[in-house]
């Protein structure tokens, strides 16, 4: 009796463009180790909301395992649109519990071929999201090149470049962008660049030389405009005291010149030396170096040194009212900082920093971060410092007109 044919149909493998995004849950073992009921439950609830969004964003969900989900779509927009939703909506019901009892996804979308098996996918499209998906903040979104060049003038987003990063079993590096903000969703958790981690402690020793060598530079001006006039008096002093050309006779009993007030004193008695050099000799001082011209420049800017407060305004926007508040700076050495609450219930802080030079122009950044180190916005400004004052304006990255209008507080005053 012949072999049935059997039905291989469902191992067929069939390949297609798609996006995939990969999620999982930040810190579950020690979240299940705490309060496996609880997490479960949870973890249960925000899983609904993951699907129906999935499904409302034309999606579909293809794996789980554990705490770990994988969707398809169509759609590179679609995909990036659902994970920012997911985000927003489980960041709601997040906030209703203990920071330290928040279930947090971690989110990493790619676009790429992959292969299709029966209802799963697999091959390097799916591996290459979850990879993104480590590289992730809990509760943030990572996203590959390739899905960044898909949605980046279709969507208002904010990205943060992360650059070409090598992950494990990946064959090449794979551009990564983390989303900062999405609109409708707010500002989202982004790892801080490693290049930026790795560069602070080089750029704090930067600046650290950069200072010795000033002041090492102005204190050699110094000593070197010091020998020099030392070395210069003796030389004055005798020309002093070199012979002059012959007088004039002078009137009877008057004697005209220095030289003949000399010339009358009795023999024997010894002359009194000059101590000093007479009023008309000048000394032309040496021109100061490179060095010296610096500390001379960095002595000009401090003359701006002192604390200034007043107050920051942001502009209005079609979405947002013109917003002013009060917050200070001090300006030391010709550098500008500050660090103020800006949304104490969220633990944001804002930090300026900047530059101020002897002409009184003045380079300003400020950003704002939440507890957790990621940024939220930044504002770049320029202006000028004068008449005990600061002046300056600029926007944030994403447009939004910005203004600083400080006074120097009276008793930091010269």
């Amino acid at each position: 009796m012949p072999n049935e044919p059997t039905n291989s149909s469902s191992q067929i493998l069939v390949r297609k463009l798609s996006t995939i995004l990969s999620a999982d849950v930040a810190e579950f073992s020690r979240l299940m180790g705490e309060d496996e009921e609880q997490t479960l439950k949870t973890f249960r609830g925000h899983k609904k909301v993951f699907e129906s969004l999935v499904a409302m964003h034309r999606g579909r969900i293809f794996n789980t395992a554990g705490d770990a989900i994988l969707a398809e779509f169509a759609s590179a927009v679609e995909a990036v649109r659902c994970a920012t939703d997911i985000q927003a909506a489980l960041r709601t019901r997040n906030d209703q519990l203990p920071p330290s009892r928040q279930v947090r996804f971690r989110m990493g979308i790619n676009l790429g071929d992959v292969m299709e098996q029966g209802q799963d996918l697999m091959g390097d499209g799916v591996n290459v999201a979850a990879r993104l998906q480590t590289a992730a903040e809990p509760g943030g979104v990572c996203i590959s090149g390739s899905v960044h060049d898909q949605v980046r003038n279709k969507l208002s987003l904010s990205f943060l470049s992360l650059g070409e990063k090598n992950y494990k079993n990946i064959q090449h590096p794979v551009r990564t962008f983390s989303i900062t903000e999405a609109e409708g969703a707010g500002a989202l958790p982004a790892p801080k660049p490693e290049a930026v981690k790795n560069n602070n402690a080089k750029w704090v020793f930067a600046g650290l030389l950069i200072v010795v060598l000033l002041a090492g530079g102005g204190y050699w001006a110094y000593s070197n405009h010091q020998r020099a006039s030392v070395q210069q008096a003796p030389s004055v002093t005798i020309a002093a005291v070199a012979p002059a050309p012959e007088p004039t006779k002078p009137a009877e009993g008057k004697p005209g010149t220095e030289q003949t007030a000399l010339a009358a004193q009795p023999v024997g008695k010894p002359q009194a030396k000059p101590t000093e050099a007479p009023a008309q000799a000048k000394h032309v001082p040496a021109q100061p170096g490179p060095a010296a011209a610096a500390a001379l420049s960095t002595a000009s800017a401090a003359a701006y040194d002192g604390v200034y407060s007043g107050q920051v305004c942001y502009g209005r926007t079609p979405k947002d009212p013109e917003r002013c508040y009060r917050a200070e700076g001090t300006i030391r050495n010709g550098k500008i900082a500050g660090q103020w609450l800006v949304a104490p219930e969220a633990g944001i802080t804002m930090f300026l920093k900047g530059d101020v030079v002897a002409s009184g122009n003045v380079n300003i950044e400020m950003h704002s971060e939440k507890p957790d180190g990621s940024s939220v916005a930044t504002i770049n400004l320029t202006g000028t410092v004068h008449d005990n004052a600061i002046d300056a304006s600029g926007s944030f990255l994403r447009g939004r007109p910005a203004t600083l209008k400080w006074r120097k507080t009276p008793a930091a005053w010269n």
